[in-house]
């Protein structure tokens, strides 16, 4: 019985992250697919056999267990103690080589037959039976709302380009229309999964899922970090110095506001519960104060400012 070295089929490091894995087996999978002119069936069956082992937390955990002194194709016999680690594999009534039912090698029916092999990410092999089956690609599209949508909520017609795969395996492009839900709450980077809008499988495989990133617009009075708002708010010098109540807009409508006597430029003041986001995770809104000095235009004006240099002790540059 030779020993398969899955790490090598897949073309991976054994630090591989499940990922990585996971891109390595769709990317070799889909080049040699038997549906496609590049198409290799022993590849193929090679590959989904080194998927079902290291896509597999489980599994891959058991294979590892195995140790680092074989090499492919070197003969293998099974460490003391596997059935322990393998719950018994294909050994019960004696010997190896149980078929499994998928067509893989001995060595994998000997090692896993019988075991759990599901959680596989994405149903791909399908080796029963029934033809090679393959789920289709899933896709990814940026959809840009505003503010206001994403707090509450709305629904858009979005046309996206979805690749396909025609007769001679190249891939083209045909438009593809369709109306989703955009949930309140939504936040910039927020992932909507529409189950079965990907690209069509393989085999009567079934179809991708498609993936809406949200992406937000940029707004004329609000600017986003994270999942809270900020809002600059123009004051003036006597609003500043004595005090005032001020409305304040928000994206869940106006609150009035109460700023302090002696408030500078650049003091922020929170709102509670205002921002992005939605149940405990919602955001606030802060509000950044800006003291707006009016221009002196006529002599009153100016001599309006220069009574407040005689009036006022005060110098803002004293510590420079």
């Amino acid at each position: 019985m030779k020993y398969q070295d899955y790490y090598e089929v897949l073309g991976v490091d054994k630090t591989a992250t499940e990922a990585e894995i996971k891109k390595a087996y769709r990317k070799l999978a889909g080049k040699h697919h038997p549906d496609k002119k590049t198409g290799d069936e022993a590849k193929f069956k090679e590959l989904n056999e080194a998927y079902e082992v290291l896509g597999d937390a489980d599994n891959r955990a058991k294979y590892d267990q195995l140790g680092s002194n074989y090499q492919d194709g070197q003969n293998f016999t099974p460490p003391p103690g596997y059935e322990d680690i393998f719950g018994g594999g294909g050994g019960a009534g004696g010997g190896f080589g149980g078929g499994g039912g998928q067509g893989f090698s001995n060595f994998f029916d000997s090692m896993f037959t019988g075991q759990e092999a599901g959680g596989m990410g994405g149903g791909y092999g399908g080796m029963g039976g029934g033809g090679f089956q393959q789920k289709g690609e899933d896709q990814s599209v940026k959809v840009l709302i505003t503010l206001e949508e994403a707090i509450e909520g709305t629904e858009k017609s979005l046309t996206i380009q979805m690749p396909t795969v025609g007769s001679a395996g190249h891939y083209n492009h045909q438009p593809k229309t369709i109306k989703v839900k955009i949930p309140a709450g939504v936040k910039a980077g927020s992932k909507i999964r529409l189950a079965g809008q990907g690209m069509e499988g393989m085999g009567g495989g079934p179809k991708g899922d498609l993936y809406l990133e949200v992406d937000l617009q940029n707004h004329p009075l609000y600017k986003v970090e994270g999942v809270d708002v900020i809002l600059n708010l123009p004051i003036t010098p006597w609003e500043a110095a004595l005090g005032a109540k001020v409305e304040i807009p928000t994206l869940k409508g106006k609150v009035a506001m109460n700023i302090a006597a002696g408030s500078k430029s650049g003091a922020k003041l929170r709102i509670r519960g205002r921002g992005l986001g939605k149940g405990p995770k919602v955001g606030n809104q802060f509000v950044v104060i800006q003291i707006q000095t009016p221009a002196a235009e006529t002599d009153e004006q100016k001599a309006f400012y220069a009574n407040m240099a005689e009036t006022f002790d005060f110098s803002p540059r004293e510590n420079l």
